[in-house]
This record gives structure tokens, C-alpha cells and sequence, in this order.
């Protein structure tokens, strides 16, 4: 995901970027994109509201927005910022309605799966005249930069979070089940002998938990298929693609070790938070997921960090390209506009404070030293923010080795259009197979085929 040598891909999309000042954006009027899109001007007083302030009952993440807030009005005494806070940030079932009511801030968070569709709704600010203010857009992954651009190369939104998707796994319980810590499973033939002896360990431990309801089931099976080489839609995004050998073989898998291996446990129908919880208790083997897993369950769900690690997606083709934006209010005025630029480049895409302030990471107690967050590509951004993450480490590093020097040899790829929607009926076919022994998977895959099909009918 970001170590992948892409930067002809970026300078393209950057070169797009410089020669698309000529178009006008959702607010610009007829003086065109040169006349909004320079420095704003120190005596313009401006206001713009900014969502995603962490809850006040993650006290230490709070305190580290309001810190920055406070930091940034110092050095911009002309801008004000207007934290509003929710938990979670985006709920899927309210999300476009939010947005459809005009009730979204100036600067609002999203998830790279909803951003082209917010594109073509016209729900965002085309901003490429005024990214010439990110001091270190060229250095972030240039598959994040695309996936909140339209297709002329426009851009909506600022990357604010970026990963790939591997394998999570407890370290302690592999030790305790005579499996090696360090050499984490690279095949799903080698998950499925973990797990099973992991559940073996005895009554209530689970050797692989998965997802398959909220929407989450079909998040996984979209990162498992294209670990596997497949695809959920065809290249024009037009049809299903997903009733293939390697569809099955997902399906599979997950219902061999559900039934025959009985590695999975009994309780079904899980989403985010219920592995999340399993995985803070100690008794949960292993889990897709990112690194990010382990600072989750740490500050939220009990979890010993130094017992978690992360390697890579078994036999990985490539790994689903996960992460978080975000994109401005189209409503906004050019100099709200300028004012966010300054703002998310201050808070997201500087190594060093915001968001990648490790030392005060350090300070206030949050781990430090996971590879969570990885928008950096090999380049002097992406080394600085390394260095730092290293110098202020509070958690065994070599823990996520695995994952952090296998991710340059796994091709990113991003999420299908209108992911939430297909997400939410690949639900069932993993809900299927998991609660069901007679389950018919190639039924399934051809249901939902028929589905997917329609929707994206409708959608084009």
C-alpha cells in the first residue's frame, strides 16, 4: 500500500492537479480558479467548522485535537475552528441523508469508500485549485490522492488516513499453542492449523473470528477476495464479479474451518466491535484486519498490545486499500476553503504534530510504534514519519515487522463502487456459510451475483 513504487502514478495525478486550475470549483465564480485559489489573506477573518473531534471520552485524543486547535488559531490568529464531535464519526444508515440535508460541516470526515459517490452527487467542494497549499500531497500514496479525485484527475478531498488490510493475530496465544510468534501464517492452509490449535487450547478460545453482519461480512470478503486475485466488480464497474474460483474459495475456506475444523466458535452474526471485544479478551487467535487493531483494542477493549501482532494478508495478490478523508462542504466560500487546506495540512499531513505527534503519543500514554496509519510512500515524508514513530516507540515494533516489510511487495486496491451497498449483500453469503452447514455456496455467490447486478443497474 504505500511503499509501492507508484510515484509516476502520483506525479500524473499531480500534474493534473497543476493544469486543472483552470476549472472552477463548486463555489468560484466568474473571475475563474486563479483569482480564489492563492494564499488567504491574513487580515480575512474566517470560520469553518471541522467534524471527527474524538469524543470526550477518549479524554487523551480530545486533549490532543483541542492542543492542535489551540496550536493552529496561534499561528493563523485570523482563522477559527469549530470542532463538532460525534462517536462514531460516520454511521453508514445516516450518512447520506446528513449530507443530502445540507447538515455536514465545513470540513467533513469520510470514508474512501463513499467518496466517489459524493463526487458524482456533486456533495463536495472540488478543490484542486487550493491544493497547492499541502506542502506534502506529493508525498502521500498516490492511490489515496486517487480515490478522492473524479476521472479527469479533479480533486475533492484530503487523505487523512491510509492502510492496508493483513492478518491481526495474539502472539501469546500462538506461543501457548505451540505455534512460533515470529513466523505468523503465510497461507490459509497455515491459518486454518493455527486456529485449529488455538481453539484447542480450550473452552472459549477461538482460533479465526470473521465478520458477517453490518456490512462488515462483505468489508472481508472483498479483502479476502482480492488477496486471493479476484474481484468484486468487473473493470467498468458495471457488473458482479465476484462468482469466481476465487469467490468460492473465500466462502470455502471460512466454512471448512466453521464446520470441519470447528476453529471459529459458535457465535455468529458479528461485526466491528464484537471482534474487537474478542480480540481485547485474550481469547481470539486471529482476525483480518490492519494494525491499527491493536491500538483499538488496547485504549477501547482491554487488549495487551505487547501480546498483539500483524503480518501481511495470507498469499496476498493484493490487499484492500482501507483509510479516511476528508472532503469540504460545497457550500463553502473560497476562503473557508483556504482556511481548511491550512488546517489539514497542519493536523494530517505533517510528520511530527497532529496526528503523527508521537512524542506527545509518548507523553500522554497512547501506544506508539504501530504501523496504524501508513499514507506515506518511500520517499522523505514517509522516512521522517518511520524515524519519529521508532524514536517514540512505547510497543515491541518487531511485534508488526511482518506486516510493515511485507505491505511494498501487496498491490493496494481500492474498495468497489457503491461498497456499502454491495458490502451489506455479500452480508449474506458470509452470514450463510457460518451459521448454516448446508450451505450452498455456489447458490450463494450466484444470489448475490443477481443483486449486485441490479444495484449496479441502478447506479450507472
Amino acid at each position: 500500500m504505500r511503499l509501492r513504487p507508484v510515484a509516476v502514478l502520483l506525479s500524473a495525478a499531480l500534474a493534473v492537479t497543476g493544469t486543472a486550475c483552470g476549472a472552477k470549483s463548486s463555489r468560484q465564480d466568474d473571475r475563474g480558479a486563479a483569482a480564489t485559489a492563492g494564499p488567504l489573506d491574513p487580515g480575512t477573518k474566517v470560520t469553518i467548522t471541522v467534524g471527527c473531534q474524538p469524543p470526550k471520552t477518549a479524554k487523551s485524543d480530545r486533549a490532543a485535537w483541542d492542543a492542535d486547535v489551540q496550536a493552529f488559531q496561534a499561528k493563523y490568529p485570523n482563522i477559527t475552528i469549530v470542532s463538532k464531535d460525534a462517536f462514531p464519526c460516520i454511521v453508514p444508515e445516516t450518512f447520506q441523508a446528513k449530507l443530502a440535508g445540507g447538515q455536514m460541516e465545513d470540513v467533513y470526515y469520510v470514508y474512501y469508500t463513499d467518496a466517489q459517490k459524493i463526487i458524482q452527487n456533486r456533495q463536495a467542494a472540488d478543490i484542486t485549485p487550493y491544493v497547492g497549499a499541502l506542502k506534502r500531497l506529493k508525498d502521500v500514496n498516490p492511490q489515496f490522492v486517487k480515490a478522492l479525485q473524479d476521472g479527469k484527475g479533479r480533486v475533492y478531498g484530503v487523505p487523512r488516513k491510509g492502510y492496508t488490510t493483513g492478518l491481526v493475530y495474539n502472539r501469546k496465544l500462538f506461543t501457548r499453542a505451540g505455534l512460533d510468534p515470529d513466523s505468523p501464517p503465510r497461507t490459509w492452509a497455515e491459518v486454518r492449523e493455527a486456529a485449529k490449535k488455538i481453539a484447542a487450547l480450550g473452552p472459549g478460545y477461538v482460533g479465526y473470528g470473521e465478520y458477517s453482519a453490518g456490512n462488515t461480512g462483505g468489508w472481508h470478503f472483498t479483502a479476502e477476495l482480492y488477496g486471493r486475485g479476484g474481484d468484486v466488480v468487473t473493470p467498468d464497474g458495471r457488473k458482479a464479479a465476484f462468482n469466481s474460483p476465487a469467490g468460492r474459495a473465500v466462502l470455502q475456506t471460512l466454512k471448512d474451518m466453521r464446520w470441519t475444523d470447528d476453529s471459529m466458535g459458535s457465535k455468529q452474526l458479528l461485526r466491528w466491535e464484537d471482534l474487537m471485544r474478542m480480540m481485547g479478551s485474550g481469547k481470539l487467535g486471529m482476525m483480518v484486519g490492519a494494525p491499527d487493531v491493536a491500538v483499538e483494542t488496547f485504549l477501547n477493549f482491554g487488549a495487551k498490545i505487547e501480546d498483539i501482532g500483524a503480518t501481511t494478508l495470507p498469499e496476498a495478490r493484493a490487499s484492500l486499500l482501507g483509510g479516511d478523508a476528508y472532503m469540504i462542504n460545497p457550500k463553502a466560500t473560497p476562503d473557508q476553503i483556504k482556511a481548511a487546506m491550512l488546517w489539514l495540512d497542519f493536523r494530517n499531513l505533517t510528520p511530527g504534530q497532529g496526528q503523527f505527534d508521537y512524542r506527545r503519543f509518548k507523553s500522554d500514554g497512547r501506544p506508539v510504534g504501530v504501523p496504524e496509519n501508513l499514507l506515506w510512500g518511500a520517499n522523505a515524508s514517509g522516512s521522517q514519519e518511520r524515524a519519529l514513530r521508532r524514536q517514540y516507540a512505547t510497543v515491541p515494533v518487531d511485534n508488526f515487522a511482518p506486516y510493515e516489510n511485507g505491505s511494498p511487495a501487496v498491490a493496494p486496491k481500492v474498495e468497489p463502487p457503491n461498497a456499502q451497498a454491495v458490502y451489506a449483500i455479500l452480508d449474506g453469503a458470509m452470514s450463510a456459510v457460518l451459521t448454516r452447514k448446508d450451505a450452498n455456496i455456489d447458490q450463494l455467490l450466484a444470489d448475490a451475483e443477481k443483486k449486485v447486478n441490479a444495484l449496479l443497474a441502478r447506479s450507472n
